[in-house]
This record gives C-alpha cells, sequence and structure tokens, in this order.
C-alpha cells in the first residue's frame, strides 16, 4: 500500500495537476490539506474516474481537507474528539473549521490533518494552536490505549520544523513561529505518545524540506522548512519499508508551495 500527503493549496486550481500526479505516483491513498473549498465545489468526478473514493471536509475559501482512497473509506469522522474551535471575532461563538478528516481506508485508519498555522509568537491563534495539538495528542494517546495494534496514520501540514535541520536557516526564524519551543514540545508530546515519524529514517536533513515560500525564490535557492509528516502508530510504523519526499512536485507552473510526502507499507 502507498500512502501519500500533500497541502495542495487549492485543489480547484490544481486538480489536474494532482490527478497527474496520482497517475505517475501510484498512490493508493492520498490525504490532501488546504483544499480551500466547500464541498459541494470539490472536484470529485476528477477523481472518480480514476479510481479514487474521496471523503472532503471544507466550509468556505480557507482550510478544507480531504482523503482520496482506491482501496475503499469507511467511517469517516470530521474532526477528532476535542478538537478546538476557533473564532477571530470578539464576541463571536467559536466554530469547528475544517482541519482534521479521518477514514479508514485499506485497514489503515488515516487521518488529514491541517494544523493551524500560529501566525506570530503573539497572536492568539499560536494559544489556539497548541491547544489544538494538545487535544489531538490526548485524543490520539486514547486510541493507541484502546487498541496498542491500531493501523493509524496522522498525517499532513503540521505547520512545526520540530529540527533544526528542518528550516533552512534557524536565525531567520528566530522570532517565529513554527520553531518555537512550545510548538516543537506539542510535536514531541505526539511522539512520545507513540506515534513515529516514518518519513526521517528514509529522508534525512539537513536541507531535505516539503515546504518552500513562493517569494525571494525560495524553492530554487534551497530555502524551505520540513513541515509535513506522516506519523505512524507502532503497528503501521512496522510497516514502513519506504518514504520520499517528492520534490518535483514543487517544480514548474501552477505548482503548490508543499511536496507530496509518499510512503510505503508492506502488506
Amino acid at each position: 500500500m502507498r500512502l501519500a500527503t500533500w497541502n495542495v493549496n487549492s485543489i480547484r486550481s490544481r486538480a489536474d495537476r494532482v490527478a497527474a500526479w496520482l497517475q505517475r505516483s501510484d498512490v493508493d491513498v492520498v490525504a490532501l490539506q488546504e483544499t480551500k473549498c466547500r464541498d459541494d465545489q470539490f472536484p470529485e468526478m476528477v477523481f472518480n474516474a480514476l479510481g479514487y473514493e474521496v471523503a472532503h471536509v471544507g466550509h468556505s475559501q480557507w482550510n478544507g481537507v480531504a482523503i482520496l482512497s482506491r482501496v475503499g473509506i469507511e467511517d469517516v469522522e470530521i474532526g477528532f474528539a476535542g478538537m478546538p474551535s476557533w473564532s477571530s471575532k470578539e464576541g463571536q461563538d467559536p466554530t469547528p473549521e475544517a482541519r482534521a478528516l479521518g477514514a479508514t481506508c485499506g485497514g489503515v485508519r488515516v487521518w488529514s490533518l491541517y494544523v493551524p498555522n500560529g501566525r506570530t509568537l503573539a497572536d492568539p491563534h499560536l494559544l489556539y494552536k497548541l491547544e489544538w495539538l494538545a487535544s489531538l495528542r490526548t485524543t490520539a494517546a486514547g486510541w493507541l490505549a484502546a487498541d496498542a495494534d491500531a493501523q493509524i496514520a496522522l498525517v499532513g501540514d503540521w505547520n512545526i520544523a520540530p529540527e533544526d535541520d528542518d528550516v533552512w536557516d534557524m536565525s531567520v526564524f528566530s522570532h517565529s513561529t513554527h520553531v518555537s519551543p512550545p510548538e516543537r514540545a506539542a510535536f514531541r508530546a505526539i511522539v512520545d505518545a507513540g506515534f513515529t515519524d516514518v518519513v526521517r529514517p528514509y529522508a534525512p536533513g539537513p536541507g531535505v524540506y516539503t515546504y518552500w515560500d513562493y517569494t525571494q525564490l525560495r524553492f530554487p535557492r534551497r530555502e524551505g522548512m520540513r513541515i509535513d509528516f506522516v506519523l505512524g502508530s507502532p503497528a503501521l510504523a512496522g510497516r514502513v519499508t519506504g518514504a520520499r519526499i517528492d520534490r518535483e512536485e514543487r517544480k514548474g507552473k501552477g505548482a503548490s508551495d508543499h511536496a507530496p510526502v509518499v510512503v510505503e507499507l508492506a502488506d
């Protein structure tokens, strides 16, 4: 089984490109983030024609997560238990954002996750991000406590670079989110709960990234960040036989600012 994750930065703008990549990469399941569309706007037929079933949640032109699978989609779940909500408007009740979608595909419980950005170290959105990650950690640890043999993949855009080698120049990010100690601790807490970064052993750094900003020639200058991850439960991690970051897909006109991350699983 071949499992992938990809922040596509607008699926309507890149549906044909994603479809072409699926055909080339022969991926069985792909989790998408930042689809930036409502459910009724998702170009589902493009992927149905290739044999993929689709699950998606999106409320507006922001956020949005999806799972595409040609090995079945069962038990679709929007959001995880305890997932915080968000509102930037004073006096307005927080509402759930389209940031987490779970489904069982070919026996693997796949969660497509788009972790809040955090924005700046002084922004309330950073506290929301930390609360969101803490809730995910508690819930995910509960899944393993209930079934130690569960095949679970927590995949997506984590908006965290957990190691110094995961950014092109730490001095540039010294006063920024994504690398702050609280964010890194929140990521590490999920790892400590039993979920392993299954890609890094096959794609070690430094200089191995999944995201490059569109500005200032970041991609050709190789000035990127590693913020997209596949974290596997013990049972899933034991099945991993290979992994790669498809940097080539960041090239060319109309590319997302993220590259797909692909993991190979033994039967």
